[in-house]
């Protein structure tokens, strides 16, 4: 039990030497080292939320705009079949969460009925009369809120890491809500309006034969909508196609760049969206074409000549940040459907400094008493100890750094916590030594029956530990995931250092002073 190989010996040195170095670069001022790889030394702790100042944002995804839209798909495949197949019909529409239409013969209903069932897989179809009526399900309508909640959460996190954040954290919070913590912002506000702006475009015709003054007096063409203009400087409203020529979903780049010493931002297709946009320019030459961010017209110039290269330029009253900023948005994608911020918080960086110099009172106050603790009690093995307990704080931090946790308030109270019990292991191993010792045994017998008979407590305990921590870090989120990162990685590095290094520390001091009795 006390006899190391050579190979053993090198690889607790290496382990131990690792740590430190990985921990180091946390004695410097933030930012020393500039962006390093994860992975390589010279990467400090992410501060988590609690201690850096930031902001904390909870926000509600509205999927019933997801249905709407749904059922707006639907109605439009109605009309196109219905015409196909010949059948007659008014009324056709959404009412509240359901499409339907009204068959003028009676003898189409059944073959309106079988028609309306190919419309949507999966959705439920009723008469009433002679009224068909189309709905989702529930079923359908989990499985829509489901899928925007997740797309929503891909389309905020890549809106987030586009402004520079470092380690925030987004997560689904129960059915239909996003949990955003940003450290270090000291935007807030432009970071919330990035994340909640849907950033829905598309490219629709200018519908020529309305004027905007007759929609909005309620006489709107079928097949076409009223929407205001985001524009001050041209006209207020505008009457389009609700037919999309092409959406954003079909866009691989967006930049901001500057035309005639104006801001504008610059787009890329993709070979389908360039060949559907060189496609509608070309059929539709001499005509204006509207293009609209979240049901705002931000421009709508005409089409003077076909435009086959998948690019274009969106031209508008920008400013430069808002040139900036709406690039942003179409290159990260639009989101699924509305976000609604339910709760907002700032943690302002004074309150985070107050938190860390706190914890290090704690953790130093912490760290003297069980130091003394372990000298009085046990002398020289208590020195031993203390050794391996610094040692242990050094891996635990090159553990954080290297594996980029982050570090919250909870996560210095699992350090602090971890100091303790850090050296519970040596202290059932020096109980054992002495009872050993009590009962006659010599040094070298007493220490490895003390090290054998210690090792099952030890585990016991710190499994039950790690079980623990590992169901807090599954069920539990933000700081309480934070106590648990901390917790299990100062449970695994306490029996690394507590055990092994401690015993290769008795081991050497054993063979070099072949002491012939020991005192505990």
């Amino acid at each position: 039990m006390l006899q190391f190989p050579t190979w053993k010996i090198l690889l607790v040195a290496l382990v131990c030497l690792l740590g430190l170095v990985y921990a180091a670069p946390n004695l410097f001022e933030r930012d020393t080292f500039g962006d390093v790889p994860t992975g390589v030394p010279g990467r400090q702790i992410n501060l988590g939320l609690d201690l850096q100042g930031g902001s904390y944002l909870l926000l509600e995804v509205d999927a019933r705009v997801v249905v709407q839209e749904r059922l707006e798909a639907i109605v439009e495949t109605a009309r196109r079949e219905l015409r196909d197949a010949k059948i007659g019909y008014v009324g056709l529409g959404v009412r509240g969460d359901l499409a339907g239409f009204e068959v003028r013969e009676p003898g189409e209903l059944e073959q309106a009925r079988q028609l309306a069932r190919k419309f949507e897989p999966g959705t439920e179809v009723e008469t009433d009369g002679n009224r068909v009526t189309i709905g989702l399900g529930e079923k359908a309508v989990a499985e829509i809120t489901r899928n925007a909640v997740q797309q929503s959460i891909e389309i905020v996190r890549r809106r987030v890491d586009e402004t520079g954040t470092r380690e925030p954290l987004i997560q689904r919070q129960g059915d239909n809500r996003i949990l955003i913590q940003l450290p270090g912002v000291d935007d807030p506000e432009r970071v919330k309006a990035l994340i909640g702006q849907t950033a829905k475009l598309t490219f629709q015709l200018v519908d020529l034969g309305a004027s905007a003054s007759d929609a909005l007096a309620g006489r709107v063409p079928p097949g076409s909508k009223v929407l205001p203009s985001a524009d001050n400087q041209g006209p207020s409203h505008y009457v389009v196609k609700r037919r999309v020529m092409i959406s954003g979903e079909n866009l691989v780049d967006a930049q901001p760049s500057f035309q005639d010493g104006r801001p504008v931002v610059s787009f890329r297709f993709d070979s389908v969206g360039g060949r559907r946009f060189g496609q509608a320019t070309t059929e539709n030459v001499g005509k204006p074409f509207a293009i609209v961010l979240d049901d705002k017209v931000i421009s709508a110039p005409v089409i003077r000549e076909p435009i086959l290269g998948g690019t274009g330029i969106i031209s508008g009253s920008f400013s430069v940040q808002e040139a900036q900023d709406l690039a942003l948005l179409l290159r990260a994608g639009a989101l699924p459907a509305p976000l609604t911020v339910l709760e907002e918080r700032s943690v302002g960086p004074g309150l985070g400094a107050d938190s860390i110099a706190a914890g290090k009172v704690a953790s130093i106050v912490g760290l003297l008493l069980v130091i003394g603790f372990m000298i009085v009690a046990y002398g020289l093995f208590g020195i031993f100890a203390n050794l391996a307990l610094l040692l242990n704080i050094g891996i635990i931090v090159g553990a954080l750094s290297a594996l980029q946790a982050t570090l919250t308030l909870p996560g210095i109270a699992g350090i602090v916590l971890t100091i303790g019990m850090a050296v519970d292991a040596n202290v059932l191993i020096y109980e054992r030594i002495r009872e050993e010792v009590a009962a006659g045994k010599s040094p070298i017998p007493a220490i490895e029956a003390g090290y054998n008979k210690a090792l099952s407590s030890i585990l016991d305990a710190n499994i039950t530990t790690l079980i623990s921590a590992a169901i807090l870090f599954q069920m539990g989120s933000g700081p309480v995931r934070g106590f648990a990162v901390t917790l299990a990685i100062g449970i695994v590095t306490s029996v690394f250092t507590a055990f092994t290094v401690n015993r290769l520390m008795v081991s050497v001091w054993l063979r070099r002073r072949r002491p012939k009795t020991i005192t505990l």
